[in-house]
């Protein structure tokens, strides 16, 4: 038996922890613009104790012979298309809209159990117009309004596309501060004794500055030096926000995409990163995220203090230092010799002898490796005068 399940109508869908949330079901937007298209999935961590990985992630709007055909693989959307993944969550970003992207769009993930696959329906609506009768900005008052030549006078109603509830039952539907979540498509029923008429669709779409944007890392793991890492900015916008990437105090932008991406990154990469998302109607930043790269040990060095010549019955102090994060723990040994001699940046040895000449080294390690250094003490002996007769 299979796990996939085309359910009722219903932006969220879910059986035995198999799910798919998607953050609207109806989407307007204009010809040319850019859409982001959005959804959260989940799946039982565990079967049969087999554990459950994601191997498979895209997202449709057509079959072929049963079979999703990844967008990422239609030539109607070449090169315009862009899916962004963190954690469990899933962006689809189309740019350059057109007329024939109106569809509905869906999200499906495979994993490894053998039928642990999982589409989340009905999907998004995505209606890509070409015209407008003007521009509607969120939080601005508009009114659609429905007449007709009836008599006797006709009775109005007003609805939603895919919501049965009336809206109003009057001949005007009425926004006085109108937001994101009213875009769709709206249309009136007039009625009176004599028959019913349904006018054609009204859309809406309502064009709103970028909400505050949100910034992701992945892997969210432990980040290591020399990994892979990328940082993602995503904003809600309409048209579609463009982004830019910071780091610390710079202005000088590092990146001008969703993305911000290290193929190996650098101990020097590590600092407080920000976004800024922008589109004709206004900008918003991100908070802070901090990067803090995790290295092994390096440029281990030593020291001997005091510099000068070492001279028996003096004290003498010997110094590790190295770069690590985290920072490092350091183990001094002398050669030939397995047990530690002191634990600690410094060892301090009073009242030198000879005997202890030789050779020292040093350990530093942390949680990601460690590194030896290795330096030669040489104890001079004292020189004593013999008593007066």
């Amino acid at each position: 038996s299979s796990i996939s399940i085309t359910p009722p109508i219903s932006n969220m869908v879910q059986s035995h922890g198999w799910g798919v949330t998607y953050t609207s079901t109806q989407i307007c937007a204009v010809k040319g613009s850019s859409v982001e298209i959005r959804c959260t999935y989940t799946y039982p961590p565990r079967i049969n104790n087999e554990t459950i990985e994601v191997q498979k992630r895209l997202w449709f709007t057509k079959l072929q012979q049963d079979v999703p055909v990844d967008l990422k693989t239609d030539p109607n959307y070449d090169a315009r298309v862009e899916y962004y993944f963190f954690r469990n969550n899933s962006t689809l970003r189309i740019t350059d809209l057109r007329e024939s992207d109106s569809a509905q769009y869906k999200f499906r993930f495979e994993t490894n159990y053998r039928s642990g696959r999982y589409t989340g329906s009905p999907g998004v609506t995505l209606l890509v117009t070409v015209t407008l009768s003007g521009e509607i900005v969120e939080g601005s008052s508009v009114t659609l309004t429905c007449s007709s030549d009836a008599n006797p006078a006709a009775n109005y109603t007003w609805y939603k596309e895919d919501d049965q509830k009336p809206l109003s039952k009057d001949s005007q539907l009425i926004f006085s501060s109108i937001q994101s979540s009213d875009a769709g498509e709206y249309y009136c029923i007039a009625v009176n004794d004599l028959g019913t008429k349904r006018t054609g669709h009204n859309i809406i779409i309502v064009n709103y500055a970028p909400k505050l944007p949100s910034v992701s890392v992945s892997p969210s793991a432990e980040i290591v030096e020399g990994s892979s890492v990328t940082l993602t900015c995503s904003s809600d916008a309409n048209p579609a926000a463009k982004y830019t990437w910071y780091k610390n105090n710079d202005r000088k932008p590092l990146s001008e995409s969703f993305q911000l991406g290290f193929s190996s990154i650098q101990s020097s990469d590590s600092g407080v990163y920000y976004c800024k998302a922008r589109n004709k109607l206004g900008m918003m930043t991100s908070r802070n995220k901090l990067l803090d790269v995790k290295y092994a040990p390096k440029f281990l060095s030593l020291s001997v203090s005091p510099s000068a010549e070492i001279v028996e019955g003096s004290s003498v102090t010997l110094t590790c230092s190295s770069d690590a994060n985290p920072a490092a723990n350091y183990t001094w040994y002398k050669e030939d010799d397995e047990s530690p001699k002191a634990s600690g940046q410094n060892f301090t040895i009073t009242d030198i002898q000879p005997e202890h000449s030789g050779s020292y080294y040093c350990v530093a390690q942390n949680s990601r490796g460690h590194q030896n250094s290795i330096l030669q003490l040489d104890v001079v002996a004292g020189q004593f005068d013999a008593p007066h007769s």
